[in-house]
């Protein structure tokens, strides 16, 4: 039993450490509006997947190494992936419930959130401009949610993640 539990955990940090490598890659200058959050999204599917190993905390936490990864200020992204993980922690059975493109809405608003609550953390501690093609990643979020939320749900399933 704790050997299931221990391989659920490794599988479960596995995908965040994809997640963040994901996350990191650079990407070309114009294009860089258009990476997914995949922290982000990883992180919500666990919340609703297994509520009782991925929460608040955890989101914090990836959220701070995120934050040491790319050299911003610090707890600007804990802050913001703890926002997010609680919201969805709350609704997990609600949003667990809905049809899959009603879960991709949710994910744009949650993104949407996210870019904000990134924003405004910058604006709080240095003098930043919003940008507006920064909300484009809601769009792209939500077009991949359906396919990672697949993904994810196969790789829980073969795993046998609890």
């Amino acid at each position: 039993m704790a050997n299931s539990a221990f391989g659920s955990k490794m599988v479960i940090w596995a995908t965040f450490l994809v997640a963040l490598i994901l996350q990191t890659i650079p990407w070309p200058g114009t294009m860089e509006v258009l990476r997914p959050s995949w922290l982000v999204l990883i992180t919500c599917y666990w919340v609703m997947a297994a509520p009782h190993r991925v929460n608040v905390g955890t989101g914090l936490f990836l959220g701070l190494v995120w934050d040491l990864v790319l050299g911003s200020t610090l707890g600007i992204h804990g802050l913001m992936m703890a926002i997010v993980t609680y919201l969805v922690a709350v609704n997990f059975l609600v949003i667990r419930n809905m049809a899959l493109w009603q879960q991709a809405l949710v994910m744009a608003l949650l993104s949407m959130l996210s870019v904000s609550l990134e924003f405004f953390g910058e604006f709080v501690i240095q003098d930043v401009v919003f940008n507006p093609n920064s909300l484009w990643v809601a769009l792209i979020n939500a077009i991949l949610w359906p396919w990672l939320f697949l993904l994810l749900r196969r790789v829980r399933r073969i795993w046998r993640v609890r």
